[in-house]
């Protein structure tokens, strides 16, 4: 099913495919082509369509970050924006310690300058992706035998991608240049709103897809209304995203043709075996032990973020959930809620500064069933891989905390088939999720509530609750007695769950309304890539970020000396290297900095 990966393989004997004369952004790469290919070997459907695997392929950022643009280490481009979305939007900790990747730290506390590295890295390995859809597109303009259903179905995936690509521009650094296939000269000011190209992409993507495709990770109409409401959403245009997301929950599908659902059980959504499942808007594709010696495709760009020191995992023990975001899931006793206001006042006990050979009972309070989905706690197992032992697992807990994460785990009884061993450090067949469809039911409360009914929205949030509180998803004991981890046997009164869904009287108002939706994408959505992103759109990034930085801080020194600052914390900066690059005839940059950067 993970046709992309796969069909990957069969582009490597056509380097120069994906450089081909004339595609965008050359001026941000600023490297010479690797090769030459007559135009018409890719003009015609089948090398039309190698080209729009290989702009599928650029999803995850890889390839080319780490090889081809002479960029970072691959977890600078992640797709699932670890760093740039979950790090800094204080539901995860950078983790390791402080001499690992320093320039994490910088980015999270929002003290780096448009030098660091990880921007251009990013910068690079997005435009990629706009660059080869826009060589799909100029190619199929020049093939006159493709039908007319081909031809809407290609241009379509193609314009879907291209706006998913400049969606992550958008929103990593707001005022960026737009480059599409009819673009004679690169070196574009970014001084337009691009916020109108992009929905014209998903309008064009929405109209002229199937609803159905041969192979499940293309994209399909619903996943591009899907990603249209989000644009809409992105804008404050409430009514707009309100009236597609109804469309999309009422009549979508998968691109198997299966309607679009909750799946039953939560943890089913981070599982390669359970996966491009009912819930499966649009989900970056990765596939483990594809016979290349490298774990470019199986999400290269979180192999940092598993279990450090004495675990299975060997590396690097990044990526680690915060105090504060496992604070989050408690749940008040009798009505079954979270507490909104004051998570923070009596948190959720830990091991912080327990020896994993030391004793520690964990915490018996009232918890959301998703914490142990998401999170890795002392005492409860790590998915079949035992109990977690605490600090053994942890490479420095005065630094991130005590905690590991959960969601991008394989589990052992499918490691070979899953995992992939070819680095030195694990990749995983787990794919990144793009838009799932709790999140769109989330996105539809929020625009409900903003613009229609509170009643709905209600009734959306809801059925993202009830699926949590299904008591057959959650956390199962999977120790045998021989397990050499096991011995924590508290883990039964750890996982003391009670979750309920809200009444009319937590969503008697908007305002009221929309910090319960607010608090609800936090837990549902948390480790996924999108915590930073929302608190922006939102307008609370300074007051959330802030308060976190002080809370966080007396517990860990990862974010000590961290300020947001309104105004110009909301992007980050263009990458200085891209301004330098940008010299017009005259010797001025065609780009110009963020406000506030230097």
């Amino acid at each position: 099913m993970k046709f992309i990966n796969k069909k990957l393989r069969s582009l490597l004997v056509f380097p120069a495919i994906l450089l081909l004369t004339g595609s965008c952004a050359d001026s941000f790469l600023d490297q010479p082509a690797l090769g030459s290919l007559n135009e018409g070997v890719v003009s015609n459907e089948v090398g039309i369509d190698k080209l729009l695997i290989s702009a599928y392929a650029a999803l995850d950022g890889q390839e080319d970050a780490d090889n081809a643009l002479g960029g970072g280490g691959p977890w600078q481009a992640a797709p699932d924006n670890w760093v740039y979305g979950s790090v800094a939007g204080g539901v995860a900790s950078k983790g390791s310690f402080g001499g690992d990747q320093p320039a994490i730290d910088q980015i999270v506390k929002f003290n780096s300058n448009p030098s660091n590295g990880y921007y251009n890295t990013k910068w690079k390995a997005v435009y990629e992706g706009v660059k080869r859809c826009n060589n799909v597109l100029r190619q199929l303009a020049n093939d006159e035998t493709i039908s007319d259903s081909d031809r809407k179905d290609i241009a379509g995936q193609a314009r879907f991608l291209r706006g998913h690509y400049y969606f992550e521009l958008k929103k990593m650094w707001n005022m960026v240049p737009w480059i599409d296939e009819n673009t004679e000269d690169p070196k574009q000011p970014n001084t337009e709103d691009i916020w109108p190209n992009i929905e014209d992409d998903f309008k064009f993507a929405y109209e002229n897809l199937p609803e159905t495709q041969s192979e499940f990770g293309r994209a399909n109409k619903w996943a591009a209304a899907a990603y249209l409401g989000k644009s809409y959403l992105f804008q404050h245009k409430y009514t707009e995203a309100k009236d597609i997301f109804t469309t999309v929950i009422s009549s979508g599908v998968n691109s198997g043709g299966t309607k679009y659902d909750l799946v039953p059980l939560f943890k089913d959504n981070f599982d390669a075996a359970t996966e491009n499942n009912a819930e499966t808007v649009f989900d970056i594709q990765m596939v483990a032990n594809d016979g290349t010696g490298t774990i470019a495709n199986s999400n290269q760009g979180g192999k940092l973020n598993f279990p450090y020191g004495n675990s299975p995992f060997r590396c690097c023990g990044f990526y680690q959930p915060t105090q504060d975001l496992v604070n989050s899931y408690k749940t008040d006793e009798v009505t079954g809620l979270p507490n909104l206001d004051d998570y923070n006042t009596e948190p959720v006990k830990s091991d912080m500064g327990i020896l994993s050979p030391e004793p520690f009972t964990p915490y018996t309070g009232p918890l959301d069933p998703r914490l142990d989905w998401t999170v890795g706690r002392r005492g409860l197992p790590y998915h079949d891989w035992g109990y977690h032992p605490g600090a053994e697992w942890i490479r420095e807990q005065t630094y991130g905390g005590p905690y590991s994460p959960k969601k991008n785990i394989y589990y052992q009884a499918t490691a070979d088939q899953y995992s992939d061993q070819s680095s030195w450090a694990p990749g995983t067949a787990i794919n990144v999720h793009v838009i799932r469809f709790a999140d769109v039911l989330l996105m539809a409360a929020e625009a409900e509530a903003q613009a229609g009914s509170l009643d709905q929205a209600m009734a959306y949030v809801n059925r993202v609750r009830n699926r949590a509180a299904n008591p057959e998803g959650f956390l199962k004991d999977y120790i045998d007695s021989s397990n050499p981890l096991a011995g924590f046997d508290e883990s039964k009164d750890a996982a003391n769950y009670n979750i309920a869904p809200y009444t009319l009287a937590q969503f008697s108002t908007k305002e009221n309304a929309l910090k319960a939706i607010y608090f609800e994408r936090k837990l549902e959505l948390a480790m996924e890539g999108h915590r930073f992103f929302d608190l922006v759109r939102w307008g609370i990034a300074e007051e959330t970020l802030n308060a976190y930085f002080e809370y966080q801080g007396e517990i860990t020194t990862d974010v000590r000396g961290g300020r947001f600052f309104s105004g110009i914390h909301e992007y980050y900066p263009i990458p200085q290297a891209q301004i330098d690059l940008s010299l017009d005839a005259s010797g001025q940059p065609t780009l110009k900095q963020n406000p506030g950067y230097f």
